[in-house]
């Protein structure tokens, strides 16, 4: 890997190199704005008479990176505005800020902003949250983003309900229902973070996230030591939330589909001053949704209120809180064990027992962010946020799968609370040494974790004498009756003796320098973060330590729409846990090789990323046995490698294309002595081999049905890993999921019906547990439908 990353480098930089002195480009950035200094977003702005342009970002901002010197006509338009002109004249290397005001007024521009936002299928720029800024065509990461329209013509209503067919290689094998998102890609479960901080307290968490208050998800894949104090070199996903716009504007959607599905959202925004400094921006849900399975409920609502207020032209301060709250079936309700192989039982087949009270969630979240400008081209950020989850439930799973094929099933407690306390600080600029541009970064973050549960009381449902008994199942009251735990005594007390607790404190510092040479062609990242983490989990000791991680990446400019990159990044992550044998964990080390090629096609309409990688990681702990035992193993080393394909954007006028694709590799290299289960050559448990996923759509453009449309879409899995180390004796078979829709658009409603899994096939993953000796289930909803009315005011 080592010698095609040399290989390819010098390769590109030998030919770049030429290209690069023989040409000095220059830039042309400014600022849109309507005639009360608001920012006007998604305005498209170009050269005229050539193919070079770009559109503005929410803050109304844009950039046009190697012009060639000369004298130009830049022209700012949209749909629904006088198109503006302005002439300029720019040297070789020269750097020119052009601004626009646009006379007419918000309301005008609120169906621009609109229509932008709805051929919005590639974005170009990560959100401020990620801490880079810069495109993502020059970035040397691998980073996709699943816009807001892809939510809405997917209709998308939660994390876990198919958003990652959007992005290649994540793949989400063991569900917990609607309540863990727990998406895995390259070989581990990545992180998950929200507004740019790492929101896992548990290795369940965090809750996942209604759709309601998302604006867009960025996903980072490999490292990510810029974002992350401690997270896996596999990547990470970050959630980011809708914020106020300084537009007069609201939506109201309901959704109807099958097994009683019913769900209404409000998304209202608005100008709480005429001068636009106060704004105000509200996000609400209520669903009631039923399941497949009988006995099965997934009832929530959300509320998520947002204030901004612009301080001074240069300072602005946003605050945020989301309430989520859910009522569902016990964790497990999902699982149908049988001694005889996979999916032998109905798909609407369930082991949940009615009459189990629901388990009910309350989560609470609260951001506040100020960000400070000192001038175009420094900017001060700090954010603080504060979470509180709390738990009141049920989990279910069997004590006995006997060859018979009855069961006994037992029930347990799931009482817990988690508390987050984060905080970051950083600043990002720019700056110019002789000929070498310098993009900046630098800052802190830091944060205090505490999770509690109490899963140590437990009750089995049957008596041996009176088991389940899967060919004919009794769902009336169960022989040996309902459960009776305590819940007078205190979680902590209870969480103490189960062995459910868990904490984190961490701090670390972080410094980051892009380097452009040759007027940016070329740009070499040099970066390291400095962390101190003290953790500890299943009521185990603290395990303390710091280290120090480097990163090095590389990108370089083909052409104004095409870049090559290669990055190096170093992984420590302190893990704490109980092992099987009693041994010392040690902190999970490890290396991350990677290079890409990116390029945007038809001046930016559509982009693809290419991107080959190897990651090694040692000591990583693996569950051992039963999922719930909180015991661990270290498995000692593991490498993933692969390859990832994606496509997203527009085609041609009308025709939008998410297309990818992904080959993973990952299997234990080295075995420590003392791990047991576990040979070298072992596949590593949660993933597909091969993952592909494609979303069509196509909207006619003229005539009667103008706004109307089509979609499809597909899923494939293939080679499919179990989800266990338990092998088994049969394989997961090969996945293929096909969803289709219609829609119908007017500027102020729009209506989108989808029918998924169309071909009505039995969709499910599953494992083999040895210690059970059975196999258990997941199946998917068979052919379902959902209906749509969006109305805009």
């Amino acid at each position: 890997m080592r010698k095609i990353i040399l290989f390819s480098l010098t390769l590109l930089l030998s030919t770049l190199s030429t290209i690069a002195f023989s040409q000095q480009f220059s830039t042309i950035k400014g600022k849109v704005t309507t005639s009360d200094g608001k920012p006007a977003s998604f305005i498209s702005i170009g050269l005229k008479g050539y193919n070079s342009g770009n559109t503005t970002d929410d803050n109304g901002f844009y950039t046009i990176h190697r012009i060639k010197p000369g004298t130009y006509t830049i022209k700012a338009s949209a749909v629904g505005i006088n198109p503006a002109e302005k002439t300029v004249t720019i040297a070789a290397g020269e750097s020119k800020i052009i601004d626009f005001t646009l006379v007419e007024n918000n309301q005008a521009l609120q169906e621009v902003t609109i229509a932008g936002k709805n051929n919005k299928y590639k974005i170009s720029l990560p959100s401020a949250s990620l801490r880079l800024n810069e495109p993502l065509l020059e970035a040397p990461q691998n980073i996709q983003i699943v816009s807001d329209q892809v939510i809405k013509d997917q209709q998308i209503i939660s994390m876990s309900d198919g958003l990652i067919r959007n992005v290649s290689g994540a793949v989400r094998l063991e569900h917990w229902g609607d309540m863990y998102t727990n998406i895995t890609m390259r070989g581990s479960q990545i992180q998950a973070m929200r507004n740019g901080f790492n929101v896992v307290s548990s290795y369940w968490g965090p809750l996942t996230e209604d759709m309601s208050f998302v604006d867009h998800v960025e996903f980072v894949k490999g490292p990510a030591g810029f974002m992350l104090s401690n997270g896996d070199p596999s990547g990470m996903y970050n959630v980011v939330t809708k914020k106020p716009t300084g537009f007069n504007r609201g939506e109201v959607s309901f959704t109807a589909g099958s097994y009683d599905l019913y769900r209404t959202t409000v998304d209202f925004d608005h100008k709480l001053t005429e001068d636009g400094k106060l704004l105000f921006r509200l996000n609400a849900a209520v669903q009631n949704k039923a399941s497949f399975r009988p006995y099965e409920q997934n009832d929530r609502y959300s509320f998520a209120p947002v204030l901004s207020y612009q301080i001074t032209n240069k300072t602005k301060l946003t605050a945020e809180y989301t309430l989520q709250n859910a009522k569902m079936t016990e964790v497990g309700s999902y699982y149908v064990f049988a001694p005889g192989g996979y999916a032998i039982l109905p798909r609407e087949f369930t082991m949940t027992q009615p009459g189990l009270p629901s388990t009910r969630i309350k989560d609470h979240s609260l951001f506040l962010n100020l960000q400070h400008n000192f001038s175009d081209t420094w900017k001060l950020t700090a954010q603080a946020a504060y979470f509180k989850y709390l738990q009141t439930g049920y989990s279910s799973w069997p004590s006995a799968v006997n060859a018979n094929n009855t069961v006994i099933r037992n029930v347990g407690i799931w009482d817990a609370e988690s508390s987050m306390k984060l905080a970051q600080l950083f600043i990002n600029g720019q700056v110019k040494t002789g000929g070498i541009n310098h993009r900046i970064l630098t800052g802190f973050d830091g944060g205090k974790k505490n999770y509690m549960a109490d899963w140590g009381q437990s009750h089995d449902l049957d008596l041996a004498s009176s088991p389940f008994n899967l060919n004919n199942p009794d769902y009336g009251f169960p022989s040996n009756g309902y459960p009776q735990f305590d819940r007078v005594t205190p979680l902590s007390q209870r969480a103490l003796t189960a062995g459910g607790l868990m904490d984190s404190k961490y701090l670390s510092g972080y410094l980051q320098d892009e380097l452009g040479f040759f007027n940016n062609m070329v740009r070499l990242t040099l970066a390291g973060r400095y962390t101190y983490v003290s953790q500890s989990a299943w009521g185990g000791p603290s395990d303390k330590a710091k280290h120090f991680t480097p990163r090095a990446g590389l990108s370089i400019s083909i052409d104004k729409n095409t870049s090559a990159y290669a990055v190096y990044d170093e992984a420590f992550i302190p893990q704490s846990g109980k092992t099987y044998d009693g041994s010392k964990v040690e902190p999970i080390t490890g290396t991350n090789y990677e290079i890409g090629l990116k390029k945007d096609w038809f001046d930016g309409k559509w982009n693809t990323t290419l991107s080959a990688y190897k990651i090694i990681k040692r000591n990583e702990l693996a569950t051992y046995g039963n999922p719930n035992s909180g015991v661990s193993i270290a498995l000692g080393e593991k490498t993933a490698q692969g390859i990832e394909f994606d496509l997203r954007g527009k085609i041609t006028d009308g025709l939008t294309l998410i297309a990818n694709y992904a080959y993973t590799d990952a299997k234990v290299t080295k075995v420590n002595p003392g791990a047991i289960g576990v040979v070298e050559g072992s596949v590593v448990p949660g993933f597909s081999k091969h993952v592909s996923n494609a979303w069509l759509t196509y909207t006619l453009q003229d005539g009667v049905l103008k706004g109307s449309g089509i979609s499809a879409g597909f899923t494939y899995l293939a080679d499919r890993a179990t989800d266990t180390w338990s092998v088994g004796l049969q394989k997961l078979p090969n996945y293929f999921k096909l969803d289709g829709g219609l829609f119908y658009e007017r500027s102020k409603f729009k209506i989108t019906g989808n029918v998924f899994n169309m071909l009505d096939k039995y969709l499910f993953s599953g494992s083999y547990y040895q210690w059970l000796n059975a196999y258990y289930t997941q199946a998917e909803a068979p052919r379902n439908y959902r209906l749509s009315i969006a109305y805009k005011f």
